[in-house]
């Protein structure tokens, strides 16, 4: 590390530079000009264990220059030990708000030079040590926690695989659903790292169907009650699967299982949750799920129109989803048609309507209930 020596006068500089020499991984470097000095200090702040300077200069006096260096981005704890001659205590004082750290008076006493500048320069290099093992640390940490992540990832990719294994519309569902929960989980102003985080335990949220009998997940057509209400226990199923976990994660994708079929009215299931006593985590996933159900080709019921789908967004906001989900949902959505409009320029009326024919069919609202 480089010890930092600055006087106008030369002779100066050789006896201060004298007096340190042979200090254990000190480099000296001497200057008679404050900007040079300072110009070295920019370059190689880090590497400065002390530096040393004189009070009176042409040009910059030693406080000026204690001022400048400081601002330096790196160079903020690094001893300065100021040099004078005066004892001025209003000197002193000013040089200590520049940033000094001690002072050393004219004439000099060698010993005296390498005993306070030795100690100080021993108690930079050892904090630097410390700055050092933090940032290991927190290398390890980071890796650790990569390790940690990558852990959960592999977990949900086989979960993820084993529901693609009952059902391969499954598989693409829940990717195209991460896709959607992203998009609203940023449009409601959740952070960048939230958003992928609800994103990816989203695609968890219909693993509770592994355990529904292929007759009633695959059937083309209206489900009786008792089917019903055994695809109900699909959501109640998955909660158990991941409630329990020690990760994060986890436990909010059991948030998400256990509630993406709740409504805002109350009306949904498995406990008849209202309002904002559904998690927010599932009153997003709610509208992401939905959503790509109607506009899938599923084996009871063929792909709604965009448009058709959009309306229906809307015209249950604040009833089956909250309000603000499916806000952020629509600003977000692409308008495919020419004129802006989504799907082609159609009405909302226009719109409203098939939605109203699609739900008096003959498979209801299946896809809504069953998303």
């Amino acid at each position: 590390m480089f010890v930092l020596i600055l006087d106008d006068a030369p002779l100066n500089n050789m006896l201060m530079a004298e007096a340190i020499r042979d200090l254990p991984g000190c480099e000296i470097r001497e200057f008679t000009a404050p900007a040079d000095a300072l110009a070295f200090v920019r370059a190689n702040a880090e590497a400065i264990g002390v530096a040393v300077t004189d009070f009176e200069m042409p040009g910059m006096n030693g406080i000026e220059f204690i001022r400048s260096a400081r601002a330096v981005p790196g160079f903020a704890h690094v001893p300065i030990v100021m040099v004078t001659s005066l004892d001025q205590r209003s000197l002193r004082r000013e040089a200590l708000a520049a940033g000094a750290t001690d002072f050393l008076g004219k004439p000099f006493d060698p010993v005296e030079v390498r005993a306070r500048v030795g100690n100080l320069f021993a108690l930079n290099r050892s904090r630097l040590e410390q700055v050092d093992r933090a940032a290991w640390l927190d290398r390890e940490v980071k890796a650790a926690t990569a390790l940690i992540v990558a852990r959960e990832r592999e977990i949900i990719m086989m979960l993820m695989k084993a529901a693609e294994h009952r059902d391969t519309e499954t598989g693409n569902h829940v990717g195209r659903v991460a896709g959607y929960v992203g998009q609203i989980a940023e449009g409601l102003g959740l952070s960048p790292d939230e958003a992928e985080r609800l994103s990816l335990a989203s695609t968890m949220h219909d693993v509770g169907k592994i355990s529904v009998p292929d007759k009633i997940l695959l059937k083309p057509g209206r489900l009786s009650e008792e089917e019903r209400r055994e695809m109900e226990e699909h959501a109640d199923r998955g909660r158990r699967i991941l409630e329990g976990s020690d990760s994060a994660l986890i436990r909010l994708a059991a948030e998400i299982a256990a509630t993406h079929h709740e409504r805002w009215d109350g009306g949904g299931y498995p406990k008849g949750l209202r309002g904002e006593a559904i998690p927010l985590s599932g009153r997003i996933v709610a509208v992401a799920d939905v959503y790509d159900a109607l506009t899938s080709d599923r084996p009871y019921k063929t792909a709604w129109s965009q448009a058709d789908a959009v309306a229906h967004l809307r015209a249950h906001a604040g009833t089956h989803f909250d309000p603000a989900c499916v806000a952020a949902f629509l600003a977000g959505l692409p308008a495919s048609g020419p004129t802006g409009a989504v799907d082609g320029g159609h009405t909302e009326s226009d719109s409203r309507q098939r939605v109203h024919n699609h739900n008096d069919s003959k498979v209801g609202d299946r896809e809504t209930d069953m998303a």
